[in-house]
């Protein structure tokens, strides 16, 4: 068999290579729109377009862009993150297809940086951002790789390093919850109440809230599943990690005022880049 060439998707295996031996640490907003603004923040990005609108940048991150930086410092190769940003589309049937494609060509580091509604709004306010630490899987992609019994999961190390970073720079971010977080496959069903079946789509998200769930948004699930089952197979020098940031855009309301989104939205870029560079400041300690 020749190398895997992706459908959906133009980048190819060497798009993903960077950061030495660990390859380019890949962000996965839902939407083209927030793929192009977290590019504006890289340095030298290049473009690989696709008819679909799933384009691929890349670029480095100037590790003195931190929030958590108070020092600049020269840009150089050590002091860069190779960065990639895709649009994963919305919902898991499209987390899918482009996640699996990254996986193919050998990506192994993913953030997923999204948007979500609170399911406690007096915890994670519209404004704030939810970091999860497992998903719900109340949707029918990821049943068809694992059962439902199996846990979506995170990877724990990568929580660690934002816990650290909003431990000691917390006030340089909006409010940071951690917490379980609901991933569905019908937003206006589920959540919005349409359709025949209303009352019960009600009584499940009641449930939700009441075992304490933070928040609901569309993909999560299927990223932390498929990173799971690849990790089975990957190296151990080559392990596959994946975490999520999540805007809180939506709480008694369904959609939040434009400033509060922002505010939540501009807040999970930044701590998502953040980790990004201490992730490759660990792996400098590591080489």
């Amino acid at each position: 068999m020749g190398k895997f060439k992706a459908e959906h998707i133009s980048c190819s295996e060497e798009h993903l290579e960077g950061n030495g031996r660990h390859g380019r640490i890949i962000l996965l907003p839902g939407s083209d729109g927030r793929a192009r603004a977290i590019a504006d923040r890289l340095n030298g990005v290049k473009v690989k377009e696709h008819p679909r609108c799933h384009h691929f940048y890349w670029g480095t991150l100037d590790v003195s862009a931190s929030k958590a930086n108070a020092k600049p410092k020269s840009r150089n190769a050590e002091t860069t993150v190779d960065i990639g940003v895709i649009s994963s589309g919305m919902g898991t049937p499209s987390m899918d297809i482009i996640a699996t494609e990254l996986l193919k060509l050998g990506g192994r580091t993913f953030f997923r940086i999204g948007t979500c509604g609170s399911l406690q709004t007096e915890l994670a306010p519209a404004g704030s951002v939810v970091v999860a630490t497992g998903a719900v899987r109340d949707e029918a992609t990821s049943l068809r790789y694992l059962p439902s019994e199996v846990p979506a999961l995170p990877t724990f190390d990568v929580l660690c390093l934002v816990k650290s970073l909003v431990e000691v720079h917390g006030t340089k971010y909006p409010k940071v919850n951690f917490g379980l977080i609901h991933t569905k496959d019908s937003l206006y069903a589920r959540e919005f109440g349409e359709g025949p079946q209303a009352a019960e789509n009600e009584r499940y998200m009641r449930l939700l809230k009441a075992a304490g769930v933070l928040a609901s948004e569309m993909e999560c699930s299927q990223l932390f599943t498929l990173c799971s089952l690849w990790n089975q197979k990957a190296s151990a020098k080559k392990p596959i990690s994946v975490a999520a940031f999540l805007a809180v855009v939506g709480d008694r309301d369904p959609f939040a005022p434009v400033a509060k989104q922002k505010i939540a939205t501009e807040g999970a870029i930044d701590l998502c880049l953040d980790t990004a560079i201490l992730l490759h400041k660990k792996w400098g300690t590591q080489s």
